[in-house]
C-alpha cells in the first residue's frame, strides 16, 4: 500500500471516524486514500488551529481519539496553540503532519514548507512526537503514538510523514487494535483510602476531569449517594455528576461562601485532578482533614497538595474497588445539607452580582436547550461570571471551556463537539476571541453543524478592560475593537443570524434557532442590558486635572 493508504488503515484500526484539517502538497496523499477507500469523514476547516480545536472539542465530547491532518511548515505552527490547549486540557488529540521530502530534510536547502525544527517543536506541546523515515512503519508509529497518549492521563501527541514516503509503496503491517489499558490501582492503597474514609464522617468529593476521561461517572455518582457525601467539581470535571443532583456543589470551590466545606472536610477524596490554580484560589484554599488523591498520572499528585493516602489508577476501577469496601459506610448527612445550604447561597449570590438579565439570559439556555446539549464557553466575561459558575450542566461530556483561558478556541471547539456528539452545541463567546476563528462559520455552514454561536458583544475586550482600569489609574489601551456587524457577517456565510438586545428577545431567537437546527448565530448587544458587576462593570475612566 501507498504511505497515505497506511494512515487511512491506521485511522481505521484506531476508530477513527472524522479527521479535521486542510487539504496541502504536503498531505495530499493521505487525503485521497480517505476520501478513495471512505468510512472517514474529513471536515474541510479554515484555519489550522481551528482544526486542532475541533479535534480537542471531539474528544471531549466523546471521549474518542481526535484527529487533526495538517501541513508542514505553517500548517503546522498554525496548529501549536490547538496543542497547547489540548496538552493544557488532558484531551486525546493526534496531530498528523506531513514533511519535506526525505532527500531534502534537514539539509537547510529552503525547500517548500522547509521546518528542520518541526519535531522538537511539537515536542513542546505534546506527550509524544515521532517523525516516520519508512513507509513499513507508517501504520505502526500513528497507533504506537495513539496508544501512548490514549493511557493513563490523556494527552495529545503527533506524527509527522515526510512527503515521498506518503507516495511511495511497501509491504505495511497494520497493528490490530483492541483498546487501551488502564492503570490498575494497587490493592494496598486502596484499602489504606477505604480506612481513612471509614474513619471519617464529614466526607468531601473532589471530581476532575480525570473522571470522564475514565468513564467513571456511574461509580462517582454511585459512591456520593452511597456514602451522601457532597461532590465539588473542577472546571474539567463539570458534569461528573449532575448539577441539579442535590449532593452536587458544582465547579464553586474558589467561592469564598463554601470555604467552610472545605475546612471543616474530616476527609477530601480527590479523583481525576491536578487541583490548578483557578479552583483552589491559588492554592491558597484550605483541604480540612485527610487528603486521599486517585489519579492515573502518579506526577501530579502531591504537586499542589500534600496527599495523605496516594492512589495511583484509574479513576473508573479506584472508585470501584472503594463502592465496595465502603458498602454500608455513611458520612454526617447534616454535613451534607449543610454544604448544600451554603452552594444554594452561593449560587443566590452569583445570580445577584450578574443582574436580572445574564440570568434570564442564563434561565432560556438552560431551559430551552436539551438536557444533553453542548454547553462550550470561550474565555470571555459572561463564561467567568455565570457560564463557568452557574449555568447548570446536567450530562457527562456536554462542558466544554479553554482550560489554558485562551480566547478564541469555542467555535472550533463547539463544531468538533457537535460534530462528534450528533447534538446542538449552545455557544457562550465573546466578541473579541469571536474574531480570533470567525472563518470556521464557513465551516460551520458547509456542513450544516448545530452550534448556535451566541456573541456577548460589548466591542472589545471587556476582561482586559476591567484589569487595566482597576491597574493603571483608569487608563485603557488596546482593548476597543472596531466590530463588524456579524449578522451580516453570518449571513453572507448563509447562516441565520439574529441582533440580540433585551433578555427576551435572546429567549425568543434561541427558542428559533433551536427549532431550526444548523448553524445560527445572536449578535447580543450587552450595552443595552443590565451591566454584570465584578468583571463585568469597569470603573469609569479617570478625568485629566484642570488646569
Amino acid at each position: 500500500m501507498t504511505g497515505g493508504e497506511a494512515v487511512y488503515h491506521a485511522l481505521r484500526a484506531l476508530g477513527v471516524e472524522h479527521v479535521f484539517g486542510i487539504v496541502s502538497v504536503h498531505n495530499i496523499p493521505i487525503y485521497d486514500a480517505i476520501h478513495r477507500l471512505g468510512g472517514i469523514t474529513p471536515v474541510a476547516v479554515r484555519h489550522e488551529q481551528g482544526a486542532l480545536h475541533a479535534a480537542d472539542g471531539y474528544a471531549r465530547a466523546t471521549g474518542r481519539l481526535g484527529v487533526a491532518i495538517a501541513s508542514t511548515g505553517p500548517g503546522t505552527t498554525n496548529a501549536m496553540t490547538g496543542l497547547y490547549e489540548a496538552q493544557f486540557a488532558s484531551s486525546r488529540v493526534l496531530l498528523i503532519t506531513g514533511q519535506v521530502e526525505s532527500l531534502f530534510y534537514g539539509k537547510g536547502k529552503g525547500f517548500l514548507h522547509e521546518a528542520e525544527a518541526q519535531l522538537p517543536m511539537l515536542r513542546t506541546v505534546t506527550r509524544r512526537a515521532e517523525s516516520v523515515r519508512r513507509t513499513e512503519d507508517i501504520a505502526e508509529t500513528i497507533v504506537s503514538v495513539a496508544r501512548d497518549i490514549s493511557t493513563g492521563r490523556p494527552a495529545p501527541g503527533a506524527v509527522e510523514i515526510p512527503i515521498d514516503l506518503q507516495y511511495a509503496r511497501a509491504e505495511v503491517d497494520v497493528p490490530h487494535v483492541e483498546g487501551w489499558p488502564r492503570v490498575r490501582p494497587q490493592r494496598e492503597a486502596l484499602g489504606r483510602a477505604a480506612d481513612v474514609l471509614k474513619s471519617a464522617r464529614r466526607i468531601l468529593l473532589w471530581a476532575g476531569g480525570g473522571v470522564l476521561a475514565a468513564g467513571a461517572e456511574a461509580e462517582l455518582r454511585q459512591l456520593a449517594e452511597s456514602l451522601g457525601a457532597p461532590v465539588v467539581t473542577s472546571a474539567n470535571g463539570r458534569g461528573a455528576i449532575p448539577e441539579d443532583h442535590p449532593l452536587a456543589l458544582g465547579p464553586l470551590s474558589a467561592h469564598p461562601g463554601l470555604q467552610e466545606v472545605f475546612e471543616r472536610a474530616e476527609a477530601v477524596l480527590a479523583v481525576g485532578t491536578r487541583f490548578q490554580a483557578g479552583p483552589t484560589r491559588n492554592w491558597t484554599l484550605p483541604l480540612g482533614g485527610r487528603l486521599i488523591h486517585i489519579d492515573a498520572d502518579p506526577a501530579v499528585i502531591g504537586r499542589s497538595y500534600r496527599a495523605d493516602v496516594p492512589v495511583v489508577g484509574d479513576a473508573r476501577l479506584a472508585l470501584a474497588a472503594l463502592l465496595r469496601d465502603l458498602e454500608g459506610h455513611r458520612a454526617d448527612p447534616d454535613y451534607a445539607a449543610r454544604a448544600a445550604e451554603l452552594r444554594d447561597a452561593a449560587r443566590e449570590q452569583i445570580r445577584r452580582e450578574i443582574g436580572p438579565d445574564y440570568a434570564a439570559i442564563m434561565d432560556a439556555i438552560r431551559e430551552l436547550a436539551p438536557r444533553d446539549a453542548l454547553i462550550v464557553r470561550d474565555a470571555t466575561v459572561p463564561a467567568y461570571l455565570w457560564g463557568n459558575r452557574l449555568l447548570p450542566i446536567l450530562s457527562p461530556r456536554t462542558s466544554i471551556y479553554p482550560t489554558s483561558a485562551a480566547i478564541g478556541p469555542a467555535l472550533p471547539l463547539a463544531l468538533g463537539a457537535a460534530i462528534g456528539a450528533g447534538r446542538p452545541a449552545v455557544v457562550i463567546q465573546g466578541d473579541g476571541g469571536f474574531m480570533l476563528n470567525i472563518g470556521e462559520l464557513a465551516t460551520a455552514a458547509q456542513y450544516a453543524v448545530p452550534v448556535i454561536v451566541c456573541v456577548f458583544n460589548d466591542r472589545g475586550y471587556g476582561v482586559l478592560r476591567t484589569i487595566e482600569g482597576r491597574t493603571f489609574e483608569g487608563r485603557q489601551f488596546g482593548v476597543d475593537l472596531a466590530t463588524p456587524d456579524f449578522v451580516r457577517v453570518a449571513g453572507a456565510m448563509g447562516i441565520p443570524a439574529e441582533a440580540v438586545d433585551s433578555a427576551a428577545g435572546f429567549r425568543a431567537a434561541l427558542q428559533r434557532a433551536l427549532e431550526r437546527g444548523g448553524p445560527a448565530l445572536l449578535d447580543i448587544d450587552m450595552s443595552r442590558l443590565v451591566p454584570m458587576g465584578g468583571l463585568g462593570t469597569p470603573p469609569p475612566k479617570r478625568q485629566p486635572a484642570e488646569g
